[in-house]
C-alpha cells in the first residue's frame, strides 16, 4: 500500500493499492497517524516559513528605519555644513572686503581679531562635521608654519619607544628621527620645545617602531598648552586684546600676528566648550541659583555699529559647596534666553525684579527676591534727599543683615533656626512699618515708589527666612559679573555673537577656577594639555571644582 502526500499537494492513493474499505482497524489507525504526522510537519514548515518571513520583514523595516535615520542625520549635518559655509563666507567678506564704515584703529583691531577667531572656529567645526559625514579623516590644508627664530632658547624633549625589542624577539636598531618644534611662553620669555622622535627598525622583520606624536589642542600647531593658556588668560582674565598682546610678544622677541593669535583663540574656545557644557550641567543640579544680567555692546560687523547685547550669569549660592559660575551671552535681554538656559530646571531662583524672569516663575520656578535691591532704593532716597523715613528703613534693613552676618558660617538647619528666631520678628516689624508709612506719603512720590517696591515683592523678599540654603540677596552673582564690567573699558565691545559666546564660555572656566582658589593660568595650561586625551566620561575630572594638578 503506497500513499503519496507532499507539501502543497492533496492526498492521493495509488490506484493499485487497496481501498479503505479493505483495511482493518489497525491499518486505518496507522494510516491516520501517518497522515497526522505529515500534516503536522507541513504546519511546522509553514510556521517556520511565516516566522522567517516576519524576521525578514522586521529586518527590512529596521534597515529602512536606520536608512531614514541616517539620511535625516546626513541631511541635518549637510544643512549645518551649508549654514557654517555661508557664515564663513560672510565673515570673510567682513574681514577682507572693503568696509564702508569708519572705525578707529582700536575698534578695527578688535573687530579683526574677533573675525579671525570666529573664522578659525567655524573652519574647525566644518572639518569635524565633514569627517563625520565622510566616515574617515579628510586631508586638511595645513597653514604655513611660522619659522621660529634660532635665537630663542630650546629644550630638547625626546620621545622613544618604551621597549627597543621587536615583537619577534630581535633588538631594534635606531635608523633616524623626526623632529618638530613648539613655541612655549612664560611671562616675558619665549622658549622652544624641540621634540625628537627616534625611528627604530627590526632588521629581521623590518618592523618600524616610533613613539606616537603627543596629542595637542591644535593639531600640528606650534603653540604649547602654556602659550595658549597665556593668550586666553591675558585676553579674558587680564582684558588685553590681541593687538596689545601682539606688542607684548614682539618685545619678548617674536612678533606673533594677531590673526594667528585669533585663530588659536577660536580653536581653543571650540575645544573647551564640552567642559563648559559639563559645568553647566553641574550647576543646574542645584536647588537654589542666583541669576543676573548686564549689558554688553556687540558690534554688527556688516553695519559697523554696535547694539546692546546681554551677558547673563548663573551661579549656586555662596552657601553651596559647588563654586562655579556660568556666563551666557545673548543678543538681547529677552526672558526667553533665561528660560532656554534653565530648560526644565524648577528650583529657587534669586533675581531682581526684571520682568524677563516672570514667565519662569509662572512655569514653576520659585522666586527669591533680593533684599539688597530693596535696601538700595531706600539708600538712594536717603543719600539724595536726606529722607527721615528712608533713614529709619535703613536701620531695620541693617538689623536683618546683622542676623545674616551671624548666620553665614552656620549649617542650613541652624541658619534657618536663627533666622526664624531673630530675623523673622525684624522682618514683621519692617513690614508693618512700611504699611503704616505708605498711608502717610502721597501716591507718585519717590518715597511711595520706594515703599511700593518692597511691599509688592514682600513674599519673595522674605522667602529666604524659611530656607537655610537661600541667601538674603543677589550680591553673590553681582560680584561674579564684576570682571565683565572691568573688561568693558578695555575691549569696548564684543566683536560678534560668536565672539561673545566664546568669551562667556572661557570666562566661565576662568572665573570658576578663581572661585576654587586656582591660578587660571595653571588651570588652563593643565586642562589644555590633558583635554586631547581625556575620555569623554572622565571630562568631569577637569572641572574647576574637581581639578587636581597632574602629578
Amino acid at each position: 500500500m503506497v500513499w503519496a502526500l507532499e507539501l502543497g499537494d492533496t492526498c492521493t492513493m495509488n490506484p493499485a493499492a487497496p481501498s479503505l474499505d479493505d483495511l482493518d482497524a489497525q491499518e486505518l489507525r496507522t494510516l491516520a497517524a501517518e497522515l497526522m504526522s505529515t500534516l503536522a510537519r507541513k504546519d511546522e514548515a509553514i510556521a517556520r516559513h511565516e516566522a522567517e518571513q516576519i524576521r525578514k520583514d522586521d529586518a527590512i523595516a529596521r534597515h529602512e528605519a536606520e536608512q531614514a535615520r541616517q539620511l535625516q542625520v546626513l541631511h541635518h549635518k549637510q544643512t549645518h555644513i551649508d549654514q557654517l559655509t555661508q557664515e564663513l563666507a560672510l565673515y570673510k567678506r567682513w574681514r577682507y572686503g572693503r568696509r564702508s564704515e569708519q572705525l578707529d584703529a582700536a575698534q578695527g583691531s578688535l573687530l579683526e581679531e574677533t573675525m579671525d577667531a570666529d573664522m578659525a572656529a567655524i573652519e574647525e567645526e566644518l572639518d569635524a562635521i565633514r569627517e563625520e559625514v565622510a566616515g574617515h579623516p579628510i586631508e586638511r590644508q595645513q597653514p604655513r608654519r611660522l619659522r621660529l627664530p634660532s635665537s630663542l632658547p630650546r629644550t630638547e624633549i625626546r620621545h622613544e619607544p618604551e621597549s627597543t625589542t621587536c615583537q619577534c624577539g630581535c633588538a631594534l636598531q635606531r635608523i633616524g628621527e623626526d623632529t618638530s618644534e613648539r613655541l612655549d611662553y612664560t611671562p616675558g620669555i619665549f622658549t622652544v620645545e624641540h621634540h625628537i622622535r627616534g625611528k627604530w627598525v627590526c632588521q629581521h622583520c623590518e618592523t618600524l617602531t616610533q613613539a606616537p606624536i603627543p596629542a595637542q589642542i591644535i593639531d600640528k600647531g606650534i603653540p604649547t598648552a602654556g602659550l595658549l593658556a597665556q593668550v586666553l588668560v591675558a585676553k579674558y582674565a587680564d582684558h588685553l586684546p590681541l593687538y596689545r598682546q601682539e606688542g607684548i610678544f614682539s618685545r619678548a622677541g617674536l612678533a606673533l600676528p594677531r590673526s594667528t593669535l585669533g585663530q588659536w583663540v577660536g580653536i581653543c574656545g571650540l575645544r573647551l566648550q564640552p567642559l563648559v557644557d559639563a559645568l553647566k550641567a553641574q550647576v543646574l543640579t542645584k536647588g537654589v541659583l542666583h541669576a543676573d544680567e548686564t549689558p554688553v555692546q556687540m558690534l554688527k560687523p556688516g553695519a559697523g555699529k554696535t547694539h546692546r547685547a546681554y551677558l547673563w550669569a548663573y551661579t549656586p549660592t555662596a552657601y553651596d559647596s559647588l563654586r562655579a559660575v556660568i556666563y551666557d551671552f545673548t543678543p538681547s535681554r529677552a526672558g526667553e534666553h533665561c528660560r532656554t538656559f534653565l530648560e526644565d530646571w524648577r528650583g529657587k531662583l534669586v533675581a531682581d525684579d526684571y520682568s524677563g524672569y516672570k514667565a519662569g516663575f509662572a512655569a514653576g520656578i520659585t522666586e527669591l527676591g533680593c533684599m539688597a535691591h530693596a535696601r538700595r532704593k531706600f539708600h538712594e532716597l536717603h543719600a539724595n534727599h536726606q529722607s527721615q523715613i528712608a533713614g529709619e528703613a535703613l536701620e531695620l534693613f541693617g538689623a536683618l543683615y546683622g542676623v545674616e552676618r551671624e548666620a553665614q558660617n552656620l549649617d542650613p538647619d541652624r541658619r534657618r533656626a536663627l533666622r526664624q528666631e531673630r530675623a523673622r520678628p525684624i522682618a514683621d516689624t519692617l513690614h508693618r512699618w512700611l504699611m503704616a508709612q505708605r498711608l502717610r506719603v502721597p501716591d507718585g512720590s519717590g518715597t511711595a515708589k520706594t515703599i511700593d517696591y518692597s511691599l509688592k515683592r514682600w513674599e519673595a523678599l522674605t522667602r529666604y527666612l524659611d530656607d537655610g540654603h537661600a541667601p538674603i540677596d543677589n550680591n553673590w552673582v553681582e560680584n561674579q559679573i564684576r570682571p565683565w564690567a572691568i573688561g568693558r573699558s578695555n575691549w569696548l565691545f564684543a566683536g560678534s555673537l560668536r565672539g561673545g559666546q566664546r568669551a562667556a564660555a572661557i570666562m566661565s572656566l576662568i572665573q570658576s577656577a578663581r572661585l576654587n582658589g586656582h591660578d587660571p593660568y595653571a588651570y588652563l595650561k593643565d586642562v589644555l594639555t590633558r583635554l586631547p586625551t581625556q575620555k569623554n566620561h572622565l571630562i568631569g575630572e577637569l572641572l574647576p571644582h574637581r581639578w587636581q594638578p597632574a602629578a
